[in-house]
């Protein structure tokens, strides 16, 4: 799948603000540190909300929080979430409306800890779609791995470690990783990768 105008159109207007605005959200997504939160990972995320739509109360909120999801991505930063939730809420303003708007940037929020409750069925299509790559084959995921690791090229192999046996406990300490049906085979590969990776990291760590 490509990231093309016409499918941002469908969710607001085929206007100049519009396209700007599209033009915009291709150009944040191609900076050049970014290796895995790409417009590869756009476009793969914009797939797969597609194939869970039905699961969605709103699909075209979600849709559209799959555009801005990691719209801001700054390796440095702790407040990317919140960062481009704003940038939704600027940027959409006037192309949607203000009830649709609000969820939008409810649900990229939602990101920064992938955990909707169990009634959030726009949350769970949001999660679902971007937690998809934690349950690729094992050496599409390792490429997914060394993707990030080179997004925080800045940290020495210690810090990032660290950092990274962080986050791999809170995913598998999360009751479920995917919530809509369509997504439930996706648990026991993506617990199995995510507990690959950190035994491989604890033993570096040890």
């Amino acid at each position: 799948m490509t990231v093309q105008f016409e499918d941002f159109a469908a969710l607001t207007e085929d206007s100049p603000t519009a396209r700007t605005e599209w033009a915009a959200l291709v150009d944040a997504w191609s900076e050049p540190h970014r290796r895995y939160h790409d417009l590869a990972h756009l476009a793969a995320v914009l797939g797969l909300v597609g194939e869970l739509a039905a699961h969605a109360a709103d699909p075209a909120a979600v849709a559209l929080a799959a555009w801005y999801h990691d719209v801001a991505y700054d390796p440095t930063a702790t407040d990317n979430e919140e960062v481009s939730a704003q940038r939704a809420l600027a940027g959409l303003r006037g192309l949607v409306p203000d009830e649709r708007l609000a969820e939008v940037a409810r649900l990229v929020r939602l990101t920064a800890g992938h955990a909707p409750v169990d009634d959030d069925t726009d949350g769970a299509v949001l999660c679902d779609a971007d937690l998809a790559v934690l349950a690729a084959p094992p050496q599409a995921y390792a490429g997914y791995a060394s993707a990030v690791r080179e997004e925080y090229g800045h940290l020495d192999d210690e810090v990032f470690t660290a950092g990274r046996i962080a986050v791999l406990e809170s995913l598998l300490d999360l009751p479920r990783l995917y919530r809509t049906p369509t997504a439930q085979p996706w648990e026991a590969p993506a617990r199995a990768n995510l507990e690959a990776e950190l035994s491989l990291l604890r033993a570096r760590a040890s």
